[in-house]
């Protein structure tokens, strides 16, 4: 999730834990915790491989064994800043907010390694927008208006029960959500004849109203949308041939990572000696588009140099999407297409 929305969840845990006894301190070390996991990216920041951030972000810095042994110096350090609190307590705190925050990003579409060093598997439930204002403000709300009340005050505890309440609702409706317009799409493609093996379901940015959905076989690859206030919009089908006999002939790690990033929604386009390969479990960006070069946000160009070497070149969303008004077309078609 967003970088705010993680902090409200590490101040809420916080509050939880500790707030009983450090009061508001509790809510800005919470924040604090609900930070830390995502300080992985400045490891790609600072680093000349253009892999690296695929590699590492989200990573051990999101596994839950990680968050198990990470803890134990941040409780160390806490309890010697403050004796008030015993260090079972301060772990508890700590492991708490650095795994909540891991859980939330479950939820996401990109994916979270939890179970690292064991395995490499993307947790990824595809239940809510990376950035969703009706998960994060309400929960907001709560938090801002509960840390006017004293730190033993049964209005404070009621305050984060709703926080907690509210946050926790929405997040189980969107598990809801996603399980019906699985089922609509699954019916769409068994009328138009899709053939698949495979479908993903993902909501799309800032809002659980607008779903996407992938869904392929070895062959071909189709995308749809589907929006729950715009229901006379039928689920009309995109389709691409994936073509993956082609990536044989640009074997590389680049494309092994993007491979493996792209838990199998992908396919490949091929332009003279040119191959481009794009990852589409986040669905179409430009719904207006159907063209893979201007409808789909990630994808990675792959050629062979003098020496018959594979490079390739990760194409970023704003390479891909040019200008601000491009942007500014895609978030108009956005409303559109969910309905407002």
């Amino acid at each position: 999730m967003d970088s705010l929305t993680q902090i409200v969840l590490g101040a809420a845990v916080g509050e939880a834990v500790l707030g009983h006894k450090i009061g508001n301190k509790s809510l800005a070390l919470g924040a604090i915790a609900g930070t830390v996991p995502d300080l992985d990216v400045l490891i790609s920041a600072y680093s000349d491989n253009p892999l690296m951030g695929l590699k590492v972000h989200r990573a051990y810095s999101h596994s839950m064994f990680f968050h198990l042994l990470l803890a134990l110096p941040f409780a160390w350090l806490s309890q010697k800043w403050s004796k008030s609190t015993v260090f079972k307590e301060w772990y508890l705190f700590w492991f708490l907010g650095f795994f909540t925050h891991a859980l939330l990003d479950c939820c996401t579409t990109y994916g979270t390694r939890l179970f690292l060093p064991f395995t490499n598997y993307q947790v990824a439930f595809n239940n809510i927008s990376v950035v969703d204002p009706l998960y994060t403000f309400p929960f907001l709300v709560c938090i801002v208006v509960m840390m006017f009340y004293r730190k033993a005050g049964l209005k404070r505890r009621k305050w984060l029960h709703a926080a907690f309440g509210v946050s926790s609702f929405y997040l189980l409706l969107t598990f809801g959500l996603k399980a019906n317009v699985h089922q609509k799409f699954r019916t769409s493609l068994k009328i138009h004849s899709k053939e698949y093996n495979e479908l993903n379901t993902t909501p799309t940015i800032f809002n659980a109203v607008l779903w996407s959905a992938v869904a392929y076989d070895d062959d071909t690859l189709h995308v749809a949308e589907y929006s729950y206030l715009n229901r006379k919009v039928p689920i009309i089908w995109y389709s691409y041939p994936r073509n993956l006999d082609l990536l044989k002939k640009y074997k590389s790690e680049a494309l092994e990572v993007y491979k493996w990033f792209g838990d199998g929604n992908y396919f490949a386009l091929e332009n003279n000696d040119t191959l481009d390969f794009f990852t589409t479990k986040f669905g179409r960006m430009r719904l207006d588009k159907t063209e893979a070069h201007e409808t789909f946000m990630f994808y990675s160009r792959y050629y062979k140099d003098k020496n018959g070497q594979v490079q390739f070149k990760s194409k970023s969303p704003k390479e891909s999407r040019g200008s601000g008004t491009e942007l500014q077309a895609y978030f108009n078609v956005l409303l559109e297409r969910i309905g407002f």
